[in-house]
């Protein structure tokens, strides 16, 4: 299986793309050490999200690394931030510039085509079935997509990140409304800093499937890792969970989302 996928009875689905940890044997011999560390992994976040089945929320996480290839970029490789640095589709170094690939062994474009059939399209296209089944069954759907990424990126931002980043590509993939009622709750817990359309906007998955006039809202929130991770070590190797942190931050997480799902709920009453 390509992916990880539980389907749920509320009009949310859950998706986490950089949660994979998988390489396959054929792409892992053509790989550094580097590679092989995944630091770039959203560390985690199923365990972080592990309430969500008891919530009744469909969910779908991937095998495979970003390293093979990232399900959240765009099947062309046209960057989603223009003017500024980000990895591909099938990246070549690691967050900090470190290369993925041995002399002479990264991915040509044959390469890449057949790692989008292989690893890409199953994702999407289980992530569009379960987008349409809870749109046939309900009339609404949210799409949650998950990400988490270390504090400190100095390639991709100065400073230190906020602890929760959202994004709705400027507003254009959800509605103000469930936007609001997910930052009300996110501004509750005065622990935890937040932004919205910061430095990560959102995706392809939020940006692509995002259609609020077709009755689908997308939200990307990407958490800095800090919040549920071990600072101490600069979210690095071993890339320690904390379970005493993770148990602060996931009942405001689940407030979030019961959130969405009471705005959604409100859709289908009007």
């Amino acid at each position: 299986m390509d992916f990880h996928f539980k389907a749920g009875d509320l009009p949310l689905l859950v998706s986490m793309p950089h949660v994979g940890l998988d390489i396959p044997d054929d792409i892992a011999r053509c790989m550094t050490p580097a590679a092989r560390d995944r630091a770039d992994t959203d560390w985690h976040l199923v365990q972080l999200y592990g309430f969500l089945q008891q919530m009744g929320m469909s969910t779908l996480s991937a095998r495979w690394s970003r390293y093979v290839v990232d399900l959240n970029r765009p099947p062309e490789n046209t960057n989603l931030y223009p003017g500024q640095d980000s990895t591909g589709l099938c990246p070549l170094d690691t967050f900090d510039k470190q290369p993925l690939y041995l002399p002479g062994q990264a991915p040509d474009a044959a390469e890449v085509q057949r790692r989008l059939a292989q690893y890409w399209q199953p994702y999407h296209r289980q992530l569009r079935s379960e987008i349409d089944r809870l749109l046939q069954l309900h009339g609404v759907v949210l799409l949650w997509d998950a990400h988490s990424i270390a504090s400190m990126v100095p390639r991709f931002f100065d400073g230190k990140l906020p602890d929760l980043n959202f994004g709705s590509a400027d507003g254009t993939t959800c509605a103000a409304g469930l936007m609001d009622a997910v930052l009300a709750r996110a501004a509750s817990d005065p622990r935890y800093s937040h932004v919205h359309n910061g430095r990560f906007k959102g995706g392809y998955i939020t940006r692509h499937y995002g259609q609020p006039d077709k009755q689908v809202h997308a939200i990307q929130l990407e958490m800095a890792q800090c919040v549920y991770m071990n600072e101490t070590m600069n979210e690095a190797a071993p890339y320690a969970y904390r379970p005493d942190l993770a148990q602060q931050v996931q009942p405001l997480l689940q407030s979030m989302l019961e959130a969405a799902v009471d705005w959604a709920g409100s859709r289908r009453n009007t």
